[in-house]
């Protein structure tokens, strides 16, 4: 089967056999490897809607705790701890610099329902500052920051310019004073202050309700419409704004998140690609009603405070109940957060609020939460507001910086929307690498092997085919070989046979003949033996016996053995051993002893045949190692430096075997090697100028 198969067919069959292992190797692992990658990022979508919650609690946190204030703790002074505790002390918003956990947070403010802007900043009194233990520096650094609260504001025409309401304002503290007392039933509490409030406490000496506790209860009236028409751009920002370009309107430099290109593949619905909110919608804020006291600070004028009385001066506290609505949170036109709340009190309704640095509130508040998640090792985190991508963080193994929507590539991961009042806020997250985590490492590794294995066990199939093809050429070429060597000595033979038979040679010639014939037997023999020879080594039963003999006892048993085949080949036969040599023992088996250097020399005379020098040197050297060294040379052209390896290879010839012009079959050297090993003896060829020496090197015993 093998000896009809060519090295082409034998590369295209496995080549198919490969191809139809690997096809559905390739897609079993293909599809492992995106059951992995659709695992991965299903653990990465997990981390980033822990980490959007995370977020979002941390601003529920906040935006609670700000909830929480009171309404009296937008005003400069407020009362601690109700009536009974008798205590005056400054309000929490009123330390300077501003201290909140709102990153990014400017400051405090308070509108009235007639538009007038306050801050906890200062009191009411300009003049009043130093009572109240602040520092002249003090107080020109809160008069800068109150200043820049109700430019920002102005400028978003959600109050009016500062000049315009100081010529709105009251002319003097009665005019306010008579204005609080129709607008606010209150009740007055008569509090004589034994020393100025210089501290941020100021204990009060005795407390007297002079006043009707309903009339304390004010209740949420209609507003006019001046009223309502002097806060009506704090409603407007609680309106969707159009999507259109305006040159007083921020635009976002990263662009809108329609503008993403972001692979949605790994998105299980259609419906994932949309954002998603994160609070429950269950989840209510409502409004809420408390009860307040609060000092009513304009009628501690200066004069009342330094006054030489004895009796110290009375301070007045009202008492009320208000109505306060959950904050909101709007971007303002100047790229400032307005953080803002309405509170009714006694039928009017009041801003309370503060003004937040964008990028300081978004740096601040989300890259830490983002930077110490695993997530930000191979993700993007977009953060947009009202369809505008404000910021972007980029992952830490990219080492860039997000300057545009384009840049923001890859798997969108996950996009959620925050609780109110940053329900208009998204967090977008995508991501470029997706790791494949342990599994994938284990299916690469198996991967490899198995391709290793499937590559290895072909190119050894490969391998084994063409060496059987080889064989089986080379058996071919054998059986004409020796079909050829048996043919040519047994016609010669018949032919000079029949001659001597019949009489037709005459006395002169019988001797040649007679030398031929026995010649062509000797070769004749020689092939058998060979071929015997080779049919027991494959088999197995070749038996090996060896003898301890001494080398120049060897050569001489060897000289009767080859002489005759040289002298009828046309060749002179050298012998080269000392006598040193000689002595030497060595544990060989004769007959293949023997047999290895016929076929040497056999080997000798076929390729040096044409060589000008017809001759055949057989020697032995002892070696400093204490082995023995057998030689045979020829004069001939040599060996090929790439045929030393292959020669004695079983059926190897380097001639082709319709071209050949030297006989043998490509046996006699395999043959040597073969025996050699069994004799414990190594064999090489080296060229030398001219011809090739056989070496064989032998142990040697002492006697």
């Amino acid at each position: 089967m093998l000896s009809g198969l060519s090295k082409k067919r034998l590369r295209l069959g496995l080549l198919l056999f490969l191809l139809a292992l690997a096809i559905p190797t390739a897609l079993l692992v293909s599809q492992a490897y995106r059951q992995l990658k659709w695992e991965a990022f299903h653990q990465h979508r997990v981390m980033a809607e822990e980490l959007a919650l995370r977020i979002d609690r941390k601003l529920l946190q906040l935006f609670r705790r700000e909830e929480s204030r009171s309404f009296t703790d937008y005003n400069f002074l407020n009362v601690a701890g109700g009536k009974e505790a008798s205590f005056i002390q400054r309000s929490p918003l009123s330390a300077f610099p501003v201290k909140s956990e709102i990153p990014g947070l400017i400051g405090y403010f308070q509108i009235n329902t007639d538009g007038d802007f306050t801050t906890p900043l200062l009191p009411q009194q300009e003049d009043a500052s130093a009572l109240y233990g602040i520092s002249t520096q003090e107080h020109q650094g809160r008069l800068q920051l109150q200043a820049r609260l109700q430019n920002i504001l102005s400028k978003n025409r959600l109050v009016s310019d500062i000049r315009e309401r100081k010529a709105s304002a009251p002319k003097d503290a009665v005019t306010t004073r008579r204005k609080m007392k129709a607008t606010s039933p209150s009740v007055e509490t008569s509090i004589a202050q034994s020393r100025p409030l210089t501290e941020m406490e100021a204990p009060l000496a005795h407390v007297d309700s002079v006043a009707d506790k309903e009339a304390g209860e004010g209740t949420a009236t209609p507003q006019s419409e001046n009223e309502v028409m002097s806060q009506a751009a704090f409603d407007r920002l609680s309106e969707p704004r159009k999507l259109e370009k305006k040159k007083h309107v921020l635009q976002s430099k990263l662009g809108r998140v329609e503008d993403l290109k972001l692979d949605s593949r790994y998105q299980s619905a259609p419906a994932s690609k949309k954002s998603i909110p994160l609070a429950p919608p269950s989840e209510s804020r409502g409004m809420r009603k408390e009860s307040n006291l609060l000092p009513l600070e304009e009628l501690t004028s200066v004069a009342g405070i330094g006054s030489t009385d004895d009796s110290g001066t009375t301070v007045r506290i009202t008492t009320f109940e208000s109505e306060i609505d959950p904050f909101e949170m709007s971007l303002l036109d100047s790229g400032h957060f307005v953080l803002f709340r309405k509170v009714w009190r006694n039928g009017q309704r009041y801003i309370q609020g503060a003004l937040v640095e964008r990028e300081s509130f978004l740096h601040g508040l989300f890259e830490p939460l983002f930077r110490e998640t695993t997530l930000s090792q191979m993700s993007d985190l977009a953060i947009a507001y009202r369809g505008d991508i404000f910021t972007a963080f980029a992952s830490n193994d990219s080492q860039r910086y997000l300057s545009s929507s384009n840049e923001m590539q890859g798997a969108l991961l996950y996009q959620g929307r925050l609780s109110a009042p940053l329900s208009e806020m998204e967090l977008i997250f995508s991501i470029k690498r997706l790791p494949t985590g342990p599994g994938g490492g284990v299916l690469a590794w198996l991967s490899a092997i198995l391709l290793l294995v499937l590559c290895g066990g072909l190119y050894f199939l490969y391998r084994l085919g063409v060496g059987q093809i080889t064989l089986a050429q080379q058996q071919q070429d054998f059986v004409s070989a020796v079909s050829h060597e048996l043919k040519t000595p047994l016609t010669s033979i018949r032919m000079y046979g029949e001659m001597l038979r019949e009489g037709w040679a005459s006395e002169e010639k019988k001797r040649s003949y007679y030398d031929y014939i026995y010649a062509e037997s000797e070769r004749l023999s020689r092939l058998i033996n060979n071929v015997l020879q080779l049919a027991r080594m494959t088999r197995n039963e070749q038996h090996i016996e060896l003898h301890p003999l001494g080398v120049g006892e060897l050569l001489d048993m060897l000289r009767s053995k080859v002489s005759s085949q040289i002298e009828q080949a046309g060749f002179e036969l050298y012998l080269d051993c000392d006598e040193k040599s000689r002595d030497a023992i060595i544990s060989v088996d004769v007959d293949s002893f023997t047999q290895i250097i016929i076929n040497l020399v056999d080997n000798a005379i076929k390729f040096s045949a044409r060589a000008e020098q017809k001759r055949i040197d057989i020697g032995c050297q002892l070696q400093n190692q204490g082995g023995v060294l057998f030689t045979v040379r020829d004069y001939g052209s040599g060996v090929a430096r790439e045929q030393m390896k292959k020669i004695f290879k079983l059926f190897y010839r380097s001639e082709n075997e319709l071209t050949r012009e030297t006989v043998g079959t490509g046996i006699g050297l395999a043959l040597v090697r073969q025996l050699g090993a069994s004799m414990h003896a190594k064999v090489d060829v080296i060229n030398r100028e001219p011809g090739a020496e056989f070496r064989l090197l032998f142990p040697s015993q002492t006697k």
